[in-house]
């Protein structure tokens, strides 16, 4: 049976849930002509093949990303997924064929350890990369300041670990040579826009309050001063007519006189989209919440 593309891992911050509100912002004009499609946070990727599969008029595509592992995730699914798909596969049957916990959670570590080593090849690591996905605590992608992954086992009875069905349809959509792939900062994709372009940005979202923040995909933070070199970005964007739409916290939602993003975007329409959130270590913190949907057209 055929799967629909989809997100092949789980990443905090994801759009599945939010694909049908998000839809429903699109500009207009890309429903009517050939447009470039350009997402500079890819992260998970649920917007992107969203589009890939519901826009047959896309001319290019170009998707970017600052996390490196992320990014070689996206390029060996594209060029490799039988390989992967066998690879990964073994890692499934040597984890689900142990029955205790305990011997689990070693192998679980292993793997992790291994993955911090930065050996093998692109398959090795990458399957390493989905298998610790899969297999961690609540599927959270984080690292520390020194880009190590450091989230613990997560006890899960039978995980899914290779989805060859999802992987197969993503494979098929990213070989499309429309598709570009690129590694860095987000700027950088600012040289890809030709004619009609859209851009969806998804970035690092700004704390809701001290103890939420989670900006750790990358080594490093996304602060206030990234926020604001990222509206400074929207800024030229819009200079130039490019359409643009970005999803961002909702501060102001948490504490009325945090109006950081009204300020920092008081020229565009901001709109607000209800979003689920269940990647929290602490489950009180999980449920509805309003995010931010901020754009330069009607």
């Amino acid at each position: 049976m055929n799967t629909e593309a989809k997100p092949f891992l789980k990443w905090a911050g994801g759009k599945g849930q939010l694909l049908s509100q998000l839809s429903e912002h699109l500009p207009d004009r890309i429903h009517r002509e050939p447009f470039t499609y350009i997402e500079p946070f890819v992260g998970g990727g649920a917007m992107l093949f969203y589009m890939l599969q519901r826009f047959d008029n896309i001319k290019n595509v170009i998707i970017n990303d600052v996390n490196e592992d992320l990014i070689l995730a996206y390029r060996t699914i594209k060029s490799d997924v039988e390989k992967l798909i066998c690879k990964l596969g073994e890692m499934e049957k040597e984890y689900l064929d142990i029955a205790d916990p305990n011997e689990r959670s070693k192998l679980f570590y292993e793997i992790r350890e291994r993955y911090n080593q930065r050996i093998g090849d692109s398959i090795e690591r990458i399957s390493q990369l989905l298998f610790l996905n899969k297999t961690c605590f609540n599927g959270l992608y984080r690292v520390n300041k020194k880009g190590l992954f450091n989230v613990p086992f997560g006890k899960y009875s039978n995980p899914t670990i290779c989805n060859a069905n999802v992987l197969r349809a993503d494979s098929q959509l990213l070989q499309s040579a429309k598709v570009e792939i690129f590694h860095g900062d987000y700027t950088q994709t600012l040289q890809y826009v030709d004619g009609l372009t859209f851009f969806y940005l998804d970035p690092p979202y700004r704390p809701l309050d001290a103890t939420s923040s989670f900006t750790a995909y990358a080594k490093g933070d996304f602060n206030d001063d990234d926020q604001r070199t990222l509206a400074d970005f929207c800024h030229q964007l819009a200079d130039r007519g490019i359409l643009w739409m970005e999803s961002n916290a909702d501060c102001s939602a948490k504490n009325p006189e945090d109006t950081f993003f009204e300020d920092l975007y008081r020229n565009y329409r901001i709109e607000r989209v209800y979003a689920s959130r269940s990647i929290n270590a602490n489950p009180s913190k999980r449920g509805k919440l309003t995010e931010l949907l901020i754009k330069n057209y009607e």
